[in-house]
């Protein structure tokens, strides 16, 4: 299995992320409209081998709630450190999209976009 990024995210502000997708897939993002709302998956790079392999946390981190399995949590700690956010198109210019919403870091590569509905 090979997965290539799409692209790149570029934390603009608190609320803001731009998404720099390369030019070869800039075409995919025909159609999209700014109050759009879509799913990005992205890569999360910083995440060390170490963590990828905790198979169990505590929800939101907190001590006191029981340990869960990382697969029935948002948790970032996984073997596939795969991250997905709900976001809003704010606009699109060319191969940039700027969304509100994503929790991505910058510089996370981006593996997809899809449409939410």
């Amino acid at each position: 299995m090979n997965t290539e990024p799409i692209g790149k995210v570029r934390v603009l502000s608190r609320k803001e992320s731009l998404l720099e997708i390369d030019r070869a897939y800039e075409d995919g993002l025909h159609g999209i409209s700014a109050g759009d709302r879509l799913q990005v998956l992205y890569w999360m790079h910083k995440l060390d081998q170490g963590a990828r392999k905790i198979l169990k946390a505590h929800p939101r981190g907190d001590q006191s709630r029981p340990l869960k399995g990382v697969f029935g949590l948002r948790s970032p700690m996984r073997p596939n450190p795969i991250g997905v956010s709900t976001v809003q198109a704010v606009r699109i210019e060319g191969n940039h999209l700027v969304v509100t919403g994503l929790d991505a870091l910058d510089g996370s590569p981006i593996i997809d976009i899809k449409d939410e509905s």
